[in-house]
């Protein structure tokens, strides 16, 4: 257990608990019941939030909270437990090194200025946003190759990786959603007048600008799906038109061929002389006036017609 003391008006309570330290009680004196929701909460495994005011009138924010996932397994993921009241915070299993950008002692002097709990538990959950909206870039770096992907090589394989950027998206949004829930839940029991707090306005911020973030990409990502989606359309449909087309095409070769493939006795074109030079005359000639019929017709479209090099639909 470490302990943290904002200037001594209020208390940090840090515990990094091992698997056999699960179901032994934290605090030799129990603080507002502390212990008991130690007890249920180590069991958590899931985000959850619970708000309460206790019989002395103290207005308690407690929950878990899942700051990290990864994209290719989902039960690996980084969760860390919170109880919240204006004199002390608690939390239960938050490792730093497992940030990127949130150095822990200029974390604690930021902390230590506040003149209670609320606001050093507000400027964590900024930390924790301005983490998520580093890492949030190299998804928008991801997202752009694709985007330019589909310009330069639009094969099968982009299909794939679209769904697996949406996948991504899809579990950002899962990791914001219990943030702003919490905040909902800070602002419902208004703790220290939490709407004229300057750090819980700086968090309600970044929570907005992390939500703008995502429906934009998740616009994109939309536009990028109904791209391919006509482009597989457009692409089907030409495939069958040069099916049918070619088939067409190749009709007199085929029902002369038949004709001349049969084994009745009593066949006169066997015995013409030139029989054989008039038959693919004769074919050449059927094959050609039902090409340009086509052609007249506008039934090949532009199946005949070379595309552009960078075409979306080569």
């Amino acid at each position: 257990m470490e302990k943290c003391i904002g200037e001594n008006r209020w208390k940090w309570y840090q515990f990094k608990v091992n698997e056999g330290d699960r179901n032994k009680p934290m605090f030799e004196q129990d603080h507002s019941g502390c212990n008991h929701w130690l007890e249920r909460v180590l069991q958590k495994k899931t985000n959850s939030l619970r708000i309460k005011i206790l019989d002395s009138g103290v207005k308690v924010v407690t929950g878990s909270l899942i700051y990290k996932q990864n994209f290719e397994e989902a039960k690996d993921y980084q969760i860390f437990h919170f109880y919240v009241t204006e004199d002390q915070l608690i939390t239960v299993d938050l490792h730093f090194p497992n940030f990127k950008h949130i150095h822990p002692e200029q974390l604690y002097k930021q902390m230590n200025k506040t003149e209670n709990a609320v606001e050093g538990f507000f400027i964590l959950l900024g930390e924790l946003m301005n983490e998520m909206l580093v890492e949030i870039d190299r998804f928008e770096e991801a997202l752009k190759t694709l985007i330019w992907s589909i310009r330069r090589k639009n094969g099968t394989n982009i299909l794939e990786k679209i769904y697996m950027r949406r996948h991504e998206l899809l579990i950002w949004k899962s990791l914001l959603i219990p943030i702003n829930e919490l905040k909902m839940g800070i602002e419902e029991v208004d703790l220290q007048e939490v709407s004229r707090d300057e750090m819980f306005t700086l968090l309600v911020k970044r929570i907005e600008r992390m939500t703008a973030l995502l429906n934009e990409y998740e616009h994109e990502l939309d536009s990028i799906i109904n791209l391919e989606e006509v482009i597989s359309s457009h692409r089907g449909n030409e495939i069958m038109k040069t099916l049918t087309v070619i088939t067409i095409i190749f009709t007199p070769i085929m029902a002369f061929g038949a004709l001349w493939g049969m084994n009745f006795k009593h066949m006169p074109e066997l015995e013409w002389r030139y029989g054989y030079f008039l038959s693919i005359i004769l074919i050449i000639i059927a094959t050609l006036l039902l090409y340009g019929f086509l052609r007249f017709k506008g039934w090949t479209g532009d199946l005949l017609t070379g595309k552009q090099k960078d075409s979306y639909f080569n």
